[in-house]
């Protein structure tokens, strides 16, 4: 190997996880093109993120709703705020772990005011074995 290519490797390794203040940098230029700036949705297009009821009932199983949405994505019919969201669907997001960690964190820490974090373990682990679009609007359902 390479010297180049060790020290390529030794900076990716001892590269820091991402921040919640990164989880909001990558919110507003990811996520935001849809769910708008704070999270406040888009009617027709996206939900709000921000609606502290919805994640309040969601509660504990807040964490791995966002993991399992992030990761898997989400289509289908859902009602929120009084309005309907429908034949859109939200993709998969093809970040890292640490990535998606920092900005479900943002979202239930900052937008959603729950306080919870998101550990880039569950990401990963919710990776293998990623709950389908079913399962995900029936847990938002049943909240």
């Amino acid at each position: 190997m390479r010297l180049g290519s060790i020290l390529l490797l030794a900076a990716v390794a001892a590269a820091p996880a991402a921040s919640a203040q990164d989880g909001k940098a990558l919110f507003d230029s990811v996520c935001a093109a849809c769910h708008q700036a704070g999270g406040v949705g888009n009617p027709g297009i996206a939900p709000p993120l921000n609606d502290a009821a919805f994640w309040q009932r969601l509660g504990d199983r807040a964490p791995g709703y966002v993991a399992g949405v992030m990761t898997s994505g989400l289509s289908g019919t859902i009602m929120s705020g009084g309005h309907v969201y429908a034949g859109l669907v939200m993709p998969p997001q093809a970040m890292s772990d640490e990535e998606l960690a920092a900005i479900g964190t943002y979202l239930l820490g900052t937008l959603a005011r729950t306080g919870q974090a998101i550990d880039p373990g569950l990401i990963a682990k919710t990776r293998e074995a990623p709950p389908s679009h079913s399962a995900l609007q029936k847990l938002r359902k049943g909240s």
